[in-house]
């Protein structure tokens, strides 16, 4: 994923990463994660974490996470990000095995493109735990730690629905909204875009929701990578061919850093002003950059998701399967990756706006007051 942060946020980026690296130092690893030691028994081995990129907040603090959830269970980490290159994030995975690490947690880049890479790991009997981005088309998958991604969907498109009071029905509509998704080879954007549409389509269908681009379906909507840049330059194409004589009253957008770049392409044709109100936009992750625009009424709202239970979760996972149990999990059914059935431990994801995001990130204590201001 891509994020274009205010400068504040990427000094904030910037100094976790610093942080993680000294916290890896003094834990026995080089300032880029690298061992310092050779292979471990499993009781306090090396865990390999392999993370698709630096360039989004959420990653870095998904990784600091998960560091520190498996060092307080007495092992060794060794951290990798991808930056978003696949043929990058396969050679970090096959240089962990070579190292001799005892399990695997991975968010994949591309989730198809881990085949060849998994059947090296199972070989090594190496336990693969798939972190928030299933990892489709092989067996040598042990477990897939994420949240409930149809249910970030189904908050987003009910939280437009309710802002511009069509749920309730104090408005019949017609309001114009435009889709967005994220990016194809990310197996979870088609869960977050059915979810969304679960609630939108009745709309669609009834014409209270009206899609001026005529671009509705997945394929049409997908945004690369996640990249900001992308998104905002296909919101400028859409407003120059569609909206000449209209006005844009909701954009589904499924993460915070495309929200931004949707933002700036409405904010560049004069919207945020007075008689051109910007949109309802939706986001997800709830990055200091987004959670500071939701503040400042830009961004309407996003979807916090808890990283540091999901680090929990993973660490629990890793743990159990180095000891020969089964792990927690409560999904059997659902995240099928065309050659299994994964088994899941799906956390609950939570719709943040102006209302409740005191509560609900600094009563939580994800973030404090200083890191809003």
């Amino acid at each position: 994923m891509f994020i274009m942060t205010t400068r504040r946020a990427a000094v904030a980026a910037i100094a976790s990463v610093a942080t993680l690296a000294l916290t890896l130092t003094a834990c026995g690893q080089d300032s880029d994660g690298g061992s310092k030691e050779g292979k471990d028994d499993a009781k306090g081995g090396t865990i390999g974490i392999a993370m698709p990129t630096k360039s989004s907040e959420r990653w870095i603090y998904d990784g600091k996470y998960v560091v520190k959830e498996m060092q307080a269970k007495g092992y060794k980490t060794k951290l990798v990000y991808g930056e978003d290159d696949p043929d990058q994030q396969v050679s970090q995975i096959e240089n962990l095995i070579t190292q001799g690490v005892k399990a695997l947690v991975i968010a994949a880049i591309d989730n198809k493109s881990l085949n060849n890479v998994l059947q090296q790991a199972a070989d090594a009997d190496i336990p693969v735990i798939s972190y928030d981005r299933l990892i489709l088309g092989t067996k040598n998958v042990d477990y897939y730690a994420s949240f409930d991604n149809e249910k970030v969907g189904r908050l987003q498109g009910t939280y437009i629905l309710d802002k511009l009071g069509l749920k309730d029905g104090s408005k019949k509509g017609p309001f114009n909204i435009e889709l967005f998704a994220g990016s194809n080879d990310d197996n979870n954007t088609r869960y977050f875009f059915k979810g969304a549409m679960s609630v939108l389509q009745p709309y669609i269908d009834k014409k209270q929701l009206v899609v001026q681009s005529k671009q509705t379906a997945l394929n049409q909507v997908t945004t690369l990578r996640w990249d900001g840049g992308t998104a905002q330059k296909r919101m400028d194409d859409i407003l120059t061919s569609a909206y000449k004589h209209r006005r844009v009253d909701a954009v589904l957008s499924p993460y915070d850093g495309i929200s931004i770049g949707i933002l700036s392409a409405l904010k560049s044709d004069d919207y945020g002003s007075k008689d051109k109100p910007l949109p309802v936009v939706t986001g997800q992750d709830a990055e200091v950059a987004s959670v500071k625009s939701i503040i400042s009424g830009q961004q309407s709202m996003s979807i916090y998701k808890d990283s540091r239970k999901l680090a929990k979760v993973t660490a629990n996972m890793v743990d159990d399967s180095l000891h020969g149990k089964k792990a927690e999990v409560n999904d059997t059914k659902s995240y099928d990756n065309g050659v299994k059935v994964v088994p899941a431990y799906l956390l609950q994801p939570v719709s943040v706006d102006k209302t409740n995001y005191k509560k609900v990130l600094i009563g939580g204590g994800y973030y404090t007051e200083g890191d809003l201001n």
